[in-house]
């Protein structure tokens, strides 16, 4: 019988064993998994970055265009209006 016993309890732990180690094996496949999602979304953030920067240097050099038109603009109106002026004071 206490060999029974030991024949049994050591088939016990294996089996616990093997349990654990399935689990650990599965907990390391799902990290694995998690660790390539997670790789390929920073690379889909890296790629969107890069595109926003690109659409950002463009708005910042329309709207450095836009504001120096905006000064010549003005500037010419100053000038017409000074030229009116100095017309009605005659």
């Amino acid at each position: 019988m206490p060999t029974e016993k030991t024949v049994k309890s050591a088939l016990e732990a294996l089996n616990k064993a093997l349990n654990q180690l399935d689990n650990e094996v599965d907990r390391q496949v799902e990290a694995s998994r998690n660790s390539v999602e997670a790789a390929a979304e920073l690379n889909r953030m890296i790629e969107d970055r890069s595109h926003i920067a690109q659409e950002l240097d463009l708005a910042q050099d329309r709207a450095n265009r836009l504001e120096e038109a905006n000064r010549e603009v003005s500037r010419r109106l100053v000038t017409a209006m000074e030229t009116i002026r100095a017309v009605l004071d005659r």
